[in-house]
C-alpha cells in the first residue's frame, strides 16, 4: 500500500527487535505494515512460540479495535518496520473524511478477520490428516487469478509453514506430508509444495467436517 499524504500523520517506524506491543496489555490501536516484517509471538510455558510473520500490506492488532480486548500476542519488528497506526477515534475520522481510503482499510480488516477464523476452523479438526489437507485448501482459497481448470496446485510454502497453520509440531506434520507423498498426492521441494489434485483434498476435508 503506497503512502498517501492523508496517511502521513499516522506513520510510525520501529527498529529491528523493537517491541510494538506486548501480550496481555490493553490495546486501542491497530497497524497496517508499509514496509518490513512483524513477528507475532506468544510465551507458552517458558518457550517463545512464533505465531506468524507478517509482510507489507498486512494488518495486525485489529481485534483490539473490534473487541476492546487485551493483546493476544506480542508484536516485534523483525527488521526496520514502517507502519500506519490507527486507533478507534482516528479510524472513525478517517472513515468520515476519506471514505474511499477507509473502504480499502475495511476490506483489509475484513480479510484479516476471515483469515483468522479460517485458521481457527483448521484447528477444530481432530484428524491430523484432515488438518494438513485443509491447510492446502485454505491456501488455495486465498489465491487469485488462478487457472482453476487444472486440479494441480503449486504453493510457495514450507513444511514449517504447514505445521504452523495446522497447529502441529514439525515432526508429525512432516510425517503427514511424507505420507501424502508416498500416496502420490504431493511433491515436496525446498521452496514449494505441489498438490497433484486439490479437489481430492477438498473432498477429503469436507468428509471430515460432516463427521
Amino acid at each position: 500500500m503506497d503512502m498517501n499524504p492523508v496517511f502521513a500523520r499516522f506513520a510510525r517506524t520501529f527498529q529491528a527487535d523493537e517491541m510494538i506491543f506486548s501480550e496481555f496489555e490493553p490495546g486501542d490501536t491497530f497497524y497496517l505494515i508499509q514496509s518490513g516484517q512483524v513477528k507475532l509471538v506468544k510465551i507458552i510455558g517458558n518457550i517463545e512460540k512464533t505465531l506468524d510473520v507478517l509482510q507489507p500490506s498486512e494488518m495486525f492488532g485489529e481485534m483490539a479495535i473490534l473487541e476492546n480486548s487485551p493483546r493476544s500476542a506480542t508484536a516485534i519488528a523483525v527488521d526496520t518496520v514502517k507502519v500506519l497506526e490507527f486507533n478507534r477515534q482516528n479510524f472513525e475520522i478517517l472513515m468520515l473524511g476519506n471514505p474511499s481510503i477507509a473502504m480499502k482499510l475495511l476490506r483489509l480488516l475484513a480479510k484479516r478477520i476471515y483469515d483468522s477464523k479460517r485458521r481457527f476452523m483448521i484447528l477444530t479438526l481432530t484428524d491430523p490428516q484432515a488438518k494438513v489437507a485443509d491447510v492446502f485448501f485454505m491456501l488455495d482459497e486465498s489465491q487469485r487469478n488462478l487457472d482453476r481448470s487444472s486440479e494441480r496446485r503449486e504453493f510457495k510454502t514450507t513444511i514449517d509453514d504447514i505445521a504452523h497453520w495446522a497447529g502441529m509440531n514439525i515432526t508429525p506434520a512432516r510425517d503427514m506430508l511424507e505420507y501424502f507423498v508416498t500416496q502420490g498426492r504431493m511433491e515436496i521441494y525446498p521452496d514449494r509444495i505441489v498438490i497433484k489434485n486439490i479437489n481430492e483434498f477438498a473432498r477429503f476435508v469436507n468428509s471430515r467436517w460432516k463427521k
